[in-house]
């Protein structure tokens, strides 16, 4: 009988576990699925193009960061009860906080243009005109958040994460194309890549709009918001790093699906087409294939490229609406209507209209705008990291949660290494002759 009720009791515990764990999640996975945004898309698919697989080893590195980082806002959200610009303007005075915001402001809204970017040109793919997707987008984007609930909010957005797996089944097309290397290759990009023009100021270009890409300073702002518009406490922190876990693996494992797609498709199978993003690449795809799957291949790109950048925009305007309403002191919370936080909403709203009226003047170079956000946001994350890693560990602020040594070691380690890309690639610019090749 001891046996039968200690059994009872563990089942008990682990469901009532579980129970907290879903309904914990989701800040985490959003964020970071979020992540692989309509910028991200074109820099991973550019990414496959010129380098084959043989960029897969980062995300042995971008994963693990982008879980690290994000666990941090996880702590803070949940111990302070504040958000991230909150927590600054309080922990480093006004000056600090003012800068922050305006860094948050100038690369949020540069990257909500991308989104934008992504989401007309996906929906070009089916005939639509650019100015009826950026009215019918913003549209839902703004209804989207005028529920009045941040658990509606989530219970939407977390659905919308589901059309990011689309990129799945691509990569096994492309994969299944009589040239392609094989998934031999693909391990190998693993752990023995292959740059046979050296260090070149393209390839630090690029992995810098990879982690560019992976981990931005609007991540950061979002999650730790989402953590305190949920409700959530101390208790919750050990569900909340699982959710992140899941939120970072997710994101990077299909980043690596798409770098498969374009590099089977285009590095191995047609090197002499050159694509320059995620539209490039679904209309590329589709004559290398049968014409069955080809077609479905461009469909399922065209989706995936504007659910991202829905996720994208929804997530980035959102940030920066908290953000502001934090160090204004308005009223910016989900759970409250319009007429309660009138000014969340307007800055929300204001965001979306800027940024998509960018993508209708004639002209613009969208591609360009597209790949050079990835890299001004990692120029600009070193600032976000340290305002982060210096609160988690103020022992009064945080108490039994501040910063292990292993979690310093780690997210200093980070920041180092941030700070070194950024310096490669203004001195690859500057000084291209350093790297044997201009770019």
């Amino acid at each position: 009988m001891f046996w039968l009720s200690k059994t009872i009791h563990t089942i008990s515990r682990t469901k009532r576990r579980l129970l907290v764990l879903l309904a914990v999640l989701g800040p985490g996975i959003i964020t970071m699925v979020a992540d692989n945004d309509a910028g991200g898309i074109s820099t991973y698919a550019v990414t496959g193009s010129k380098y084959g697989f043989n960029f897969l080893w980062v995300f042995f590195i971008l994963i693990p960061m982008a879980y690290y980082v994000q666990e941090m806002t996880v702590r803070l959200g949940a111990v302070t009860k504040r958000g991230h610009g909150e927590a600054i303007f309080d922990g480093f005075g006004p000056f600090w906080g003012w800068f922050s915001i305006f860094d948050l402001a100038l690369i949020n809204f540069l990257t909500l243009v991308t989104e934008y970017i992504g989401m007309t040109e996906a929906m070009s793919m089916f005939g639509i005109p650019p100015w009826i997707t950026f009215l019918v987008v913003t549209l839902i984007l703004f209804g989207v958040v005028l529920s009045g609930e941040y658990w509606t909010f989530e219970k939407i957005t977390l659905l919308f994460c589901v059309f990011n797996l689309v990129y799945i089944p691509a990569a096994l097309w492309a994969m299944d194309m009589p040239s392609a290397p094989g998934w031999g290759s693909v391990m190998k990009g693993f752990y023995r890549p292959e740059f046979p023009g050296g260090f070149t100021p393209d390839l630090i270009f690029l992995l810098m709009a990879n982690i560019g890409t992976t981990i931005t300073p609007w991540q950061i702002f979002f999650q730790q918001s989402a953590v305190v518009d949920k409700g959530m406490d101390v208790h919750d922190i050990k569900a909340g790093q699982i959710d992140t876990l899941v939120g970072s693996t997710l994101t990077g494992i299909i980043a690596i699906f798409i770098i498969i797609t374009t590099g089977a498709a285009f590095y191995y199978h047609t090197p002499q087409i050159v694509v320059e993003s995620a539209k490039d690449t679904a209309n590329a795809l589709a004559p290398l294939l049968p014409h069955a799957e080809g077609e479905w291949a461009r469909r399922l790109f065209a989706i995936g490229l504007f659910d991202a950048g829905f996720l994208g925009a929804l997530c980035i305007s959102l940030s920066t609406s908290w953000a502001v309403g934090e160090v204004f002191g308005w009223a910016h919370s989900l759970n409250k209507s319009v007429k309660d936080a009138p000014w969340f909403y307007v800055v929300y709203l204001f965001m979306l209209l800027g940024a998509g009226a960018i993508v209708l003047i004639p002209g613009a170079p969208l591609i360009a705008i597209t790949m050079f956000v990835q890299v001004v946001a990692v120029t600009l994350l070193p600032a976000a990291l340290m305002f982060l890693i210096l609160l988690l560990n103020d022992k009064p602020l945080m108490g039994d949660n501040v910063n292990t040594r292993w979690q310093n070691i780690a997210n200093w380690t980070i920041i180092i290494f941030v700070i070194i890309m950024s310096t490669l690639f203004a001195v690859s610019v500057i000084f291209p002759e350093f790297f044997g090749a201009a770019r």
